[in-house]
């Protein structure tokens, strides 16, 4: 059974979109953040032609896709003033179909177009900032903010209460848009009642992260290297850790990847023109960590975010290990 669906302007919900209506973002993406289970969209689509779910016990609507976006790029004007900011690269995915109440007990085959109805259960989006970036081992890297909303987290079928929201600020391979997530970055469990609280809380995550000390986490992983035995021993204790008992895994750091992303690192390792080994050489943490950020553009997309931040935690815990600390050394022992 589909929660009930309304259709609503996304600047009645938002009154943050009068203010970046007239702000237009410079440059439209074709290569994408996330790629597998998902597809390309605009914002026009999603305000134009999709409605919009309420919660079904009082009718209340949701914050919709569209005003969510269009809340960050409010945030975003708001913190970067006089920086460039890109349109925003939107996937969504798990289609929700629907009818018109006058297209109820219509047959499939007579249905018309403007008797459908659809919404997106998933959405993520990406916006980059161009005029912030670094340059890692001859990678360019832009500033990026952007978000994760999942309405299968929510329940909908109760009274409206509080929404859940993912965002995140950090930084995109230019060489391979993957999306580089750190921890004062992320707010994967945000919970609000209206978009001004939405975008109060987007402004003090802008606001607090920390981009230097990001980014060298980042270029700090270019001074340390495995072997091809030590990666193969990282490969196999990823495969390992998700049949380890209960009680040996807790006393482990979390490791979020999948049997199917650890295929998609091994199979990079070889074949990554990029980021892939080199004959003879140890590869740097920097290439292996691109080869996790690359196989996680495969993962659905409310798993996203936190599989990011994961990579930035295991490959820093990785560079630990070898330093001597014992916390991640299982995984390359």
């Amino acid at each position: 059974m589909t929660p009930p669906a309304l259709q609503l302007n996304s600047i009645e919900l938002n009154p943050f979109a009068l203010q970046i209506a007239e702000l237009k973002p410079q440059v439209q993406h074709t290569r994408h953040f996330i790629e597998a289970n998902t597809t390309p969209t605009t914002i026009e689509h999603l305000r134009d032609d999709c409605v919009v779910p309420v919660f079904s016990k009082d009718n209340e609507v949701t914050i919709s896709h569209q005003a969510f976006i269009e809340t960050l790029l409010g945030a975003a004007y708001r913190v970067f003033p006089r920086e460039a900011i890109d349109a925003p690269d939107i996937v969504v995915s798990h289609i929700i179909k629907g009818r018109i109440p006058e297209a109820i007990h219509k047959p499939v085959r007579e249905l018309l177009d403007s008797d459908k109805t659809i919404y997106y259960e998933r959405m993520a989006f990406c916006i980059e900032i161009p005029t912030i970036y670094q340059d890692i081992d001859g990678n360019r890297l832009n500033l990026s903010i952007g978000g994760v909303r999942a309405y299968n987290h929510e329940n909908l079928y109760s009274r409206k209460g509080v929404e859940k929201f993912k965002i995140f600020i950090g930084f995109k391979n230019l060489v391979c848009c993957n999306l580089c997530v750190s921890t004062d970055g992320l707010k994967s469990d945000l919970r609000v009642m209206s978009v001004q609280e939405l975008f109060d809380a987007t402004v003090r995550l802008f606001e607090t992260y920390n981009t230097e000390a990001h980014l060298c986490q980042m270029s700090n992983m270019l001074n340390y290297s495995l072997t091809e035995h030590q990666f193969a021993q990282l490969i196999g204790k990823t495969r390992l850790y998700q049949y380890l008992p209960t009680a040996e895994r807790k006393m482990l750091p979390a490791m979020e990847f999948t049997d199917c992303h650890i295929n998609s690192v091994a199979k990079a390792y070889y074949a990554d023109e990029n980021f892939g080994r080199v004959d003879g050489v140890d590869i740097d943490l920097w290439r292996v960590y691109n080869l996790f950020t690359g196989a996680n553009k495969s993962s659905y997309i409310d798993t996203f975010l936190d599989r990011s931040l994961g990579a930035t935690n295991l490959i820093t815990g990785i560079s630990h290990a070898l330093d001597g600390d014992s916390v991640y050394r299982w995984f390359i022992d």
